[in-house]
């Protein structure tokens, strides 16, 4: 299964899962996408083979966590190492994503969780410590997310 191998079922499947993974059950899901219950499920673990669904993860409130600090360090790696440098700087503690950008100077995106200055302010020395150089921080208020609307189209008549 290709990317272009993305139906409208697929599509309804992965939005659905965004929007309550835990929750909802393959015959729910079923009925949004006007498919089966054991087609959702062929196709929850096709996607799943395909590596298209990475995981399932519980979102976090870092600040009602007591985590109330999250910080945003971009960071400039030398390209031929920027993604040979991720485990490693996923590997600090309290760092909780990482991104690798490809445009600009600024090319690793880092995000870091902390109860206070003094658990965050290591991260940037530990990052140091790889060879990494932290060109800007953000101190981030407020997070949200939601589903991609792209996933939502209209179902069309193909097959499993």
């Amino acid at each position: 299964m290709a990317t272009d191998d993305i139906d409208d079922v697929d599509r309804a499947v992965l939005y659905a899962l965004q929007e309550d993974a835990r929750n909802l059950s393959s015959s729910e899901i079923a009925k949004r996408s006007g498919t089966s219950d054991s087609t959702v499920r062929k196709r929850i673990k096709r996607l799943e083979e395909r590596q298209i669904i990475k995981g399932y993860h519980a979102a976090i409130d870092y600040q009602k966590s007591g985590y109330p600090l999250q910080m945003l360090l971009f960071c400039t790696a030398p390209i031929p190492e920027r993604g040979k440098k991720i485990e490693d700087v996923l590997a600090i503690d309290g760092v909780v994503s990482v991104q690798e950008l490809v445009t600009g100077e600024k090319n690793l995106l880092v995000t870091v969780v902390g109860e206070n200055d003094d658990d965050i302010t290591p991260v940037a020395q530990e990052l140091l410590d790889l060879g990494l150089t932290v060109a800007d921080e953000v101190l981030v208020r407020t997070h949200k997310t939601t589903p991609f609307g792209g996933f939502t189209r209209t179902l069309s008549d193909e097959g499993d």
